[in-house]
């Protein structure tokens, strides 16, 4: 059986790869860095390995008539055409939860780092000013303030958790609130969307990217946002109107962290990147050291699963090829 894993070029993944050939004897593994490397083997493969820095898209599976399997490398799946896959009998499967706790981690270290100025107080200080009047006028403390967690999946649940310590007020909206006994646990109060927007100090993002999601922050939205706030997206570019909020930055919002971007990487004259009051990281919310070997684990699992024939997890679309 031919493999092919569709990785981003480092020599950590070239490791990777030396070890799944080893763990897969009497199957080719091959690799590929882009789309284009991809194409010459869409023929012949029968599993692909992907990320989200890949698109997979209905013309690439409509050219890989033998390709029964896709092990995503990481929870997001948006990347690929699931309708084609679904029609095509392609299965397609995810590794879930192994950068929650990474992911969650880095939206509480950027709403400390926004509360507190760190970014624009190192950078003059860097520049060989004393940036202790700075401080003086822009640090808070998150003790006492309202965060938003927008999305209360594995994710939202676990920023929710890392905040108690904090002793924040937390509000959350998801399309499926929590049961009481789990918003108890993580001091969370439900709040439709438009009602949370005003009364929060730092707004997270955790929803997946699909039509209903794509551009709910627009203009309206941002715009009822608390004047000052922080907003933080860990989790899709789309879920925002980039515009719209270049222009809130620009006007009542105190800052943002913004992991994701559309494209990736984003081109050197793209607005975010000429705004001060900005934390900007590269997709890099969930990786981790850690986090990396959690998926790497989950990638090899499954794919020993199917090359076994035995059930999958984390399964999205169920194939019948």
């Amino acid at each position: 059986m031919k493999v092919v894993a569709v990785l981003p070029p480092s020599e950590q993944v070239q490791a990777q790869i030396a070890m799944v050939r080893a763990l897969f004897p009497g199957h080719t593994v091959e690799l590929a860095t882009s789309a284009d490397e991809l194409e010459p083997h869409l023929a012949d493969c029968e599993a692909l390995i992907s990320t989200a820095f890949t698109p997979i898209t209905r013309a690439m599976l409509e050219k890989a008539p033998r390709l029964r399997f896709i092990q995503v490398a990481g929870v997001g799946v948006d990347h690929i055409d699931l309708d084609a896959a679904r029609e095509l009998g392609i299965t397609v499967a995810a590794v879930t939860g192994a950068n929650t706790v990474s992911v969650a981690e880095h939206v509480v270290m950027v709403a400390l780092a926004m509360m507190r100025g760190l970014i624009p107080a190192h950078n003059m200080l860097a520049r060989g000013e004393w940036s202790l009047p700075y401080w003086i006028a822009h640090a808070r403390d998150l003790q006492g303030k309202t965060v938003g967690i927008i999305g209360m999946g594995r994710i939202g649940r676990e920023v929710a958790a890392r905040l108690l310590p904090f002793g924040v007020t937390t509000f959350y909206y998801d399309v499926n609130p929590l049961p009481p006994e789990q918003e108890e646990a993580l001091g969370a109060t439900y709040l439709e969307l438009d009602a949370l927007l005003p009364e929060c100090d730092v707004i997270t993002l955790h929803m997946p990217l699909t039509p209903e999601t794509r551009g709910m922050f627009n203009k309206e939205r941002l715009q009822r946002m608390k004047h000052g706030a922080f907003l933080i997206n860990t989790a899709r570019a789309e879920l925002v109107d980039t515009d719209a909020l270049v222009e809130a930055l620009q006007g009542h919002l105190g800052g943002a962290a913004i992991d994701v971007f559309h494209p990736e990487p984003p081109p050197p004259d793209h607005p975010l990147l000429k705004l001060p009051n900005v934390i900007l990281t590269p997709h890099g919310a969930g990786v981790t050291q850690e986090a990396q070997q959690r998926i790497a684990q989950g990638v090899i699992q499954n794919m020993l699963r199917f090359l076994e024939g035995r059930p999958l997890a984390d399964v999205v679309v169920e194939g019948s090829r």
